[in-house]
């Protein structure tokens, strides 16, 4: 059974990370979301908190085909969370690797790159698990996240602030560290795709630590093309490594802005919908504010009705062909289609005209246009092409329809 936080639907668990749980929800207008609830011991965390409710609002300018945006935040009460689009593959640290295009998933990395620090955003947790794979294409997922909590409460709780390998060395050893640190964490992410292999060696976390401090990377197998890229990127000096805007160009790719200009909310201001025109404004839900979104069950109900008026567009076009196709050869076959087609039509306007649903008066309108709709086309279509060609054109149609109802 579905379980209700805030004004989303939590369906499934997908996973747990050093700082919450992330599920797969439900959002008031019915589509799909990620909704990381943070552990008790990190919503225990006054100091963090507060520092990640500052950081939501840089957070949520960061925007772009390859980062999860972070869509909505509420972070009082028992339960807080943060709100990001849902996107759906597997992490890199879950498929195989050497990655086969090695060129497109690099180039994904330096615009997710370019897309943070643009908006002075900081991943600081940046490694294969953090990128999702979806068609080839990487998506950076919890971005901004670790540096926000990076305190010595949530450390001290059991939060594991980066991983090591991936970590900068200018973070293991507890100095100042700003974008210079994401490029290393990229340079290493990278090169575990290109290579199939942790830059760093495995073993324990100290050891991997102590070789990221005094030893160069294992780089071996790396293209040519890449691999003095990398190189610069997991330099030990942060000023010896490249910008994001300079790997960018490096690899070809085209420098888009992606930063979303987003105006903050007054205090106490209503709850848009995200389809609103300030569609990027953050949704905090606050108590008694639910009635003005939409509930999930019309938000089904709004997605039925688009199904079912796809449904009769679809199915008045291939009767219209059928009847077509028969008008001259089985006038009678023709007839009895249409007539069938009709009466199916009018049964369901009659289901609809005595219906509760807020939908019945365009439902019983786009009823009508249908009928009226299938039978002039029947007509049409006869009197322009031979009874062969209609065959042919409802054949063709059947066939995609099957095709398409197996695939879906």
């Amino acid at each position: 059974m579905s379980e209700r936080l805030g004004p989303y639907e939590l369906l499934s668990r997908l996973g747990s990370g050093g700082f919450g749980e992330v599920h797969l929800a439900l959002d008031a207008e019915g589509r799909t979301v990620a909704v990381k609830v943070l552990h008790p011991h990190v919503a225990a965390d006054g100091g963090a908190l507060a520092r990640l409710a500052r950081e939501v609002e840089t957070m949520r300018r960061v925007g772009g085909p390859h980062v999860a945006e972070v869509l909505d935040a509420s972070l009082e009460g028992a339960r807080p969370y943060l709100v990001t689009r849902y996107v759906q593959g597997r992490p890199l640290s879950a498929v195989p690797v050497p990655v086969a295009d090695l060129r497109l998933l690099a180039g994904g990395l330096a615009d997710a790159l370019l897309a943070m620090h643009e908006a002075e955003v900081i991943h600081r947790d940046l490694k294969p698990a953090n990128v999702m794979m979806t068609e080839g294409e990487p998506v950076v997922i919890d971005f901004g996240i670790a540096s926000a909590l990076d305190t010595l409460s949530v450390t001290a709780s059991g939060a594991v602030v980066g991983t090591p390998g991936y970590l900068a060395p200018e973070v293991l050893e507890g100095r100042s560290a700003g974008a210079e640190a994401d490029v290393f964490s990229f340079g290493a992410t990278l090169a575990y795709a290109a290579t199939g292999r942790q830059p760093y060696g495995q073993g324990p976390a100290s050891a991997i630590a102590y070789r990221v401090v005094h030893h160069p990377p294992d780089l071996e197998g790396a293209p040519e093309w890449l691999a003095p890229l990398l190189r610069e990127c997991l330099a030990t000096d942060p000023a010896a490594r490249p910008t994001a805007a300079q790997i960018c160009a490096r690899l070809g790719v085209e420098p888009v802005s992606h930063i979303r200009h987003v105006a903050p909310r007054a205090s106490g201001a209503p709850v848009r919908s995200p389809s609103a025109t300030d569609d990027l404004s953050t949704r905090e839900w606050r108590p008694g504010q639910e009635r003005h979104r939409r509930s999930v069950e019309e938000s089904r109900a709004r997605h039925r009705e688009r199904v079912r008026r796809r449904w009769l567009i679809g199915s008045g076009l291939f009767v219209s062909l059928l009847a077509a196709a028969a008008r001259q050869p089985l006038p009678e076959v023709a007839l009895f289609l249409l007539a069938a087609y009709t009466l199916g039509v009018m049964s369901d306007a009659g289901v609809a005209l005595f219906s509760r649903s807020p939908f019945r008066r365009g439902r019983l309108v786009a009823d009508l246009i249908s009928v009226a709709g299938a039978v002039g086309l029947c007509f049409g279509l006869s009197t322009f092409f031979s009874t062969f060609t209609l065959a042919l054109f409802a054949g063709t149609a059947l066939v995609v329809g099957i095709v398409f109802l197996l695939s879906a």
